[in-house]
């Protein structure tokens, strides 16, 4: 493809960035020294920088992007609102064309069991919803002491004060005091890093049998919900074994306990079905929802919430004090109708199960034999390689944990390819549109990373 022109002063605005801008995730000071990537223009997988040069986003933005850049019918149809009308409120008994549309469509797309959704901006702002929500629907239900909320250890949900404490980074929760009380974690099912002793199969019934034994020792009584996602997205990809939903849908049912099924990376065609619960066999009380959305063009996220829950929280008739200025965005709702439209249109979530989805994991997975992988894994598109120092034991990490995953996503960028570091596993998670032919450049630019990175550890004497 061809590169753009290079019109962009990329040390200005490296210099306006760092005197002005703070970048979400970041080490402020290291970064302003460094200097900001500044990326300018998106075409379907492709990005290109301030200096023209073309990188493959293998992250789909933010795990957002499922159709790709460049989409016109998504930009015409957020213009056409606009013009129409920009925003208005879904307080005060009102509502616009497009949130009811929208609406209407992803209940159509939901389980059956799932009719109805309270939109917010974005997946943090949903899991805070969700907080609510839970603790609201048994208040009316008549069990005011059932409070707590079961997530898992290295779980991710957000950032805001209830996302960042239904999550389990045990690095935010330094930040800030939290988590907020009624929060309890349990161990998270990765195999590679915390069960291989085990087989996996074993493992995955091992670990679905830790939220049986939280449930027992807090008391049925006291427990509101389980969340987690269906695959743990910013934990590192961490695929559960087959045993593992299995069991715990067999605990929940067993349970008086809500299921919230935060869908915010595994939703709209990730896994190869439109909700990654639905991949695992999972009936959800509630469905956060963001990113995939809107594909990224527009912010918006929302929780998709059962008859069950609704119902609850209708039964006493009053108000649910709870609500978001942009709550239902007219000009978002039109970007996330147009965006599913064209998932539907082009059978993404059929094509991420049946087609792209194998083709990729067929390739991916043969780079487990790289002397410095220690496990490649994938579901649907979104994958994980584990960077170990000694191939001879997989499980033994390397020294300053991290290190070797910044290295290796530093020379991903420089080799052209958006890759990201979670502790030594390097993560993808390209859009939907990825091609056969992108899939197999990712891939052969994957492995040149990885051969780098190889020759940095061996001149540094990090291996042998």
């Amino acid at each position: 493809m061809t590169a753009h022109s290079n019109i962009y002063p990329t040390k200005a605005l490296q210099e306006l960035d760092a005197a002005h801008h703070w970048h979400p995730f970041s080490d402020m000071k290291s970064l302003n020294e460094e200097g900001s990537r500044i990326i300018t223009h998106g075409d379907g997988v492709w990005l290109t920088d301030s200096e023209g040069k073309k990188i493959l986003d293998g992250m789909a933005g933010l795990w957002c992007v499922q159709v790709g850049y460049g989409r016109k019918d998504i930009a015409d149809a957020v213009y056409k609102q606009m013009i129409e009308l920009p925003y208005y409120n879904t307080f005060f008994k009102t509502t616009h064309p497009p949130a009811v549309a929208l609406s209407e469509k992803l209940a159509k797309l939901a389980p059956d069991h799932i009719n109805s959704v309270f939109y917010c901006s974005s997946g943090s702002e949903a899991n805070d919803t969700v907080f609510r929500m839970v603790r609201t629907y048994w208040d009316k239900m008549g069990k005011p002491d059932k409070k707590i909320i079961i997530g898992r250890w290295n779980g991710y949900h957000g950032s805001t004060l209830a996302g960042t404490s239904l999550g389990g980074m045990k690095a935010m929760h330094g930040q800030g005091d939290l988590p907020v009380q009624g929060v309890h974690h349990i161990d998270q099912p990765y195999w590679f890093g915390e069960g291989h002793e085990m087989s996996p199969e074993e493992f995955g019934v091992v670990a679905a049998r830790k939220l049986e034994q939280a449930i027992d020792e807090l008391g049925e009584d006291k427990v509101a919900a389980f969340i987690a996602e269906p695959i743990q997205g910013a934990g590192g990809v961490i695929i559960p074994p087959e045993t593992y939903w299995p069991e715990i849908r067999r605990i929940l049912k067993e349970r008086d306990i809500l299921f919230v099924s935060d869908e915010v990376i595994c939703g709209f065609g990730r896994l190869g079905e439109w909700f990654g619960s639905t991949h695992y066999g999972m009936e959800p009380d509630l469905m956060p929802i963001a990113k995939g959305l809107t594909s990224g063009y527009l912010p918006m996220g929302g929780v998709m919430v059962s008859d069950r829950v609704a119902e609850g929280l209708m039964m006493a008739g009053d108000e649910f004090y709870h609500g978001y200025t942009y709550s239902g965005h007219p000009a978002c709702a039109a970007a996330a109708l147009a965006n599913l439209e064209i998932i539907e249109r082009e059978g993404l979530v059929e094509r991420v199960k049946s087609d792209i989805g194998p083709y990729l994991k067929e390739r991916w997975l043969k780079l487990s034999d790289h002397p410095l992988v220690g496990e490649a894994r994938m579901a649907g598109l979104v994958g994980a390689l584990e960077l170990v120092p000694d191939k001879a034991n997989p499980h033994l990490p390397f020294k300053n944990v991290g290190t070797v995953g910044t290295l290796c996503r530093d020379l991903s960028f420089a080799n052209g390819m958006v890759m990201r570091a979670v502790r030594d596993s390097m993560i993808i998670s390209p859009p939907l549109v990825l091609s056969h032919e992108e899939a197999d450049i990712l891939v052969g630019t994957v492995e040149k990373t990885l051969n780098d990175t190889w020759q940095e550890l061996k001149k540094d004497g990090h291996v042998s």
